[in-house]
């Protein structure tokens, strides 16, 4: 048997109830990995887990975790090691997007939206540095297209600054990991196909036809399409690889 590009790794990937949680968790575990997932949604979280065990594969998950609780992510770390004694990948995937132009966005707003997207990867990270050091191990951050460019049917005022500052902090921890052998890289994905779009992908307004006609491939990318590219920027396959955002996109950012 060929050993999988993760094998002997533990992998911990947030937002496993999501659509692109699912798909990395479920790519994840069939590469070698032991998975440590996690979902403020409970039924969804444990579905993906079902999934995972279905398959052969190994995960544990806890859910509800809420990652804008510096102790909720401590125990998310202590279960990783508890149950496997290591931790080489993290996977900030988790978040949650608020939009809306800045003249609508409330103090209240501005703050849940920081918290949503920008504090959770923050709380996690540092709960997990020091077996992250251990290990020499990889930070993956999920950021957005957003973060780099604006859209003029996209009121996103709060997702985009929050968006640029994860490429920020990316590139900021990429430098502190690097004397300790801790890679750490983002992902921009461009308009993919998963239960946080679909609303937006179902109103018939037109939005999504203006959105795929800016995109050189002509469709919308999948939840596989991402974790793909999780698995590369985790794995061996990328050892000579820290500090760069990729971006999966279908060629949107092109032109």
């Amino acid at each position: 048997m060929i050993a999988g590009r993760l094998a002997g790794k533990v992998c911990l990937i947030t937002g496993t109830g999501g659509s692109i949680g699912r798909a990395t968790a479920r790519t994840f575990a069939r590469e070698g990995a032991a998975v440590v997932g996690c979902d403020v949604g409970v039924e969804a979280a444990e579905q993906t887990a079902a999934l995972v065990h279905g398959a052969g594969g190994s995960m544990v998950s806890l859910q509800p975790c809420l990652l804008d609780d510096p102790m909720e992510c401590a125990k998310l770390v202590d279960l990783a090691l508890r149950e496997f004694g290591r931790l080489d990948v993290v996977f900030n995937l988790a978040g949650r997007a608020h939009f809306g132009e800045l003249e609508n966005v409330s103090d209240e707003d501005w703050d849940a939206a920081r918290r949503d997207e920008v504090d959770l990867i923050f709380y996690l990270t540092r709960a997990a540095w020091p077996h992250l050091k251990a290990s020499r191990g990889v930070v993956v951050n999920m950021a957005s297209l957003n973060g780099q460019l604006s859209f003029k049917n996209i009121a996103s005022l709060s997702h985009t600054t929050n968006k640029a500052a994860i490429l920020g902090m990316t590139r900021q921890l990429a430098m502190e990991g690097s004397m300790h052998g801790i890679r750490v890289n983002s992902i921009s994905p461009g308009l993919i196909e998963s239960g946080a779009t679909r609303a937006q992908l179902d109103e018939g307004d037109g939005w999504a036809r203006q959105m795929l006609d800016r995109t050189l491939l002509g469709r919308l990318g999948q939840p596989e399409e991402v974790a793909n590219v999780a698995l590369f920027l985790s794995s061996d396959d990328s050892s000579y690889i820290t500090g760069i955002d990729v971006v999966v996109d279908g060629g949107m950012k092109v032109w």
